[in-house]
């Protein structure tokens, strides 16, 4: 998946996402809820 449709999935900015990839910024649990949801990834795969 594109981090473009990851971000219309999750209604985040894609400049966003960006950060969160590169481990620039903290995310907020329910954003990361969202990611989550959007990749229907389980939480222990995610996490790794």
């Amino acid at each position: 998946m594109t981090q473009e449709r990851l971000a219309e999935l999750t209604g985040l900015h894609l400049r966003s996402l960006q950060k969160i990839e590169a481990g620039d910024i903290n995310v907020l649990i329910t954003t990361v809820q969202r990611i989550q949801k959007a990749l229907d990834c389980p939480w222990p795969s995610l996490m790794e």
